[in-house]
C-alpha cells in the first residue's frame, strides 16, 4: 500500500488556548504491517476537553503527550489491512488511534463496534467514553436516589447532557447549568431536565437558590472555578460531589483555582469525589447494555455535532469546545467534506 498519511502532533506545550504554532501537521508514507498488526483507516475522532490536559506535562491520570507525538484521540474507522487472526478487512474497529488519517495497532487497544446497533459517532458519544463516564460518575460515585435534586454542570456537553437524563431516568429532579438561552432550552423541552440555569446570565448562586430551594444532593461537575464554588454553597445535608473535569480551568495559565468554601463540605456532612472512567473499564460492557438500552426505548437522546474535515482542521475544532459553541459530543469525521 502506498497511502500517505497525515498527522496531528504536538508541537509545543500550550500556554493558555492552543494556537497554530502548538500543532505540526505531518505527512509520511504508510509502512508495510509486520506479523500480527492490523491498518485502520480513521473516519472518526472524539473531540473532547480533557484533551487540553493531555497536552501538559506532569502528573495526570494519563502521561502526558510528548513533544512530536501524535495528538492522542479516541477514533472508529476501518480495517483496511490485517495480519492478524482477530481482525478482518473490512472490521469497524474503536481505539486510541490519535489524530492522524491511518494508523497501525497490534490490537490490545482496539474493540469492534457494532454499526447496526447505532451509527459510530453515537459510540463516541452516548455509547462510548462519553456516555460511560456519565453512567459510572453518577451511578457509582454520586448515588442519586429518587425524588433527589442533582445539578449537572456543562450540561449541555457530551458528558453532562448524558448524566443529566441517567438521573431523571433515576427519578430525580435535575437542574443543568449551560451557557445560552439555546442550550438551555435543549436541556429542558428536549431532555426532560427540569430546569436549566444560563450562568451566562449572571448570579448562579441567586440561580441555584431559585432551582434547588431545599439544596442539591448530587453535584456532577465537569467545569470547576466558580461554578463549583457556588455548588457548594448550596449543598443538602449528605451531598455528594462527582468531580469530573474543570473545563473552566484547562486553558488557564496560572494555577488552578481550588474551591474557596471547601468548608461546606464538613458543614454539609458531604463528599467529594474525583474519578477516571478508565478504572471501570472491566465493566464497560454493562454501561454500554443500559445506555444502548435506554436508547432503544428513546427515555435517552443521544445528539452528535459531526464536523467534516480533515486533520488538519483538528486544531480548530478543539477550539470550539472552549468557545461553547458545540451541543452534546463533538467529532471529528475525516475526509468527509
Amino acid at each position: 500500500m502506498n497511502a500517505v498519511n497525515t498527522q496531528c502532533r504536538l508541537a509545543a506545550r500550550p500556554v493558555g488556548l492552543p494556537k497554530d504554532s502548538d500543532w505540526q501537521i505531518v505527512d509520511e508514507p504508510v509502512r508495510r504491517l509486520t506479523d500480527g498488526e492490523i491498518l485502520v483507516q480513521v473516519e472518526y475522532l472524539s473531540v473532547d476537553p480533557a484533551m487540553r490536559t493531555w497536552m501538559n506535562a506532569g502528573r495526570s491520570y494519563v502521561p502526558p503527550v510528548e513533544i512530536g507525538e501524535v495528538m492522542r484521540a479516541g477514533g472508529i474507522g476501518r480495517v483496511i489491512d490485517s495480519r492478524h487472526g482477530g481482525f478482518a478487512v473490512g472490521d469497524e474497529v474503536y481505539g486510541t488511534f490519535g489524530v492522524q488519517r491511518y494508523a497501525i495497532s497490534d490490537g490490545g487497544d482496539v474493540t469492534p463496534v457494532d454499526t447496526s446497533l447505532a451509527p459510530a459517532p453515537v459510540h463516541l458519544g452516548a455509547l462510548g467514553i462519553s456516555g460511560l463516564t456519565a453512567y459510572f460518575g453518577l451511578l457509582d460515585i454520586g448515588r442519586p436516589q429518587p425524588g433527589q435534586t442533582v445539578v449537572i454542570s456543562g450540561a449541555a456537553g457530551s458528558v453532562g447532557s448524558i448524566a443529566g437524563q441517567i438521573a431523571r431516568i433515576k427519578g430525580c429532579r435535575v437542574v443543568g447549568i449551560a451557557g445560552g438561552e439555546d442550550k438551555c432550552r435543549w436541556l429542558v423541552e428536549e431532555l426532560g431536565f427540569e430546569a436549566a440555569i444560563d450562568y451566562q446570565a449572571g448570579d448562579l448562586r441567586q440561580q441555584l437558590k431559585t432551582h434547588a430551594p431545599k439544596g442539591i444532593d448530587v453535584y456532577f461537575d465537569n467545569v470547576g472555578g466558580e461554578t463549583l464554588e457556588a455548588a457548594l454553597g448550596r449543598l443538602a445535608r449528605g451531598a455528594r460531589v462527582v468531580i469530573c473535569g474543570a473545563v473552566a480551568q484547562y486553558n488557564s495559565s496560572g494555577e488552578l483555582r481550588g474551591p474557596a468554601n471547601y468548608m461546606q463540605l464538613l458543614v454539609a456532612r458531604a463528599s467529594m469525589t474525583g474519578f477516571v472512567v478508565f478504572d471501570y473499564a472491566h465493566r464497560y460492557a454493562e454501561g454500554v447494555a443500559l445506555l444502548a438500552s435506554w436508547l432503544r426505548s428513546g427515555e435517552l437522546r443521544s445528539r452528535e455535532q459531526v464536523v467534516h474535515g480533515d486533520v488538519a482542521d483538528f486544531p480548530d475544532v478543539l477550539l470550539a469546545l472552549f468557545r461553547g459553541d458545540n451541543t452534546g459530543k463533538l467529532v471529528l469525521a475525516l475526509g468527509k467534506r
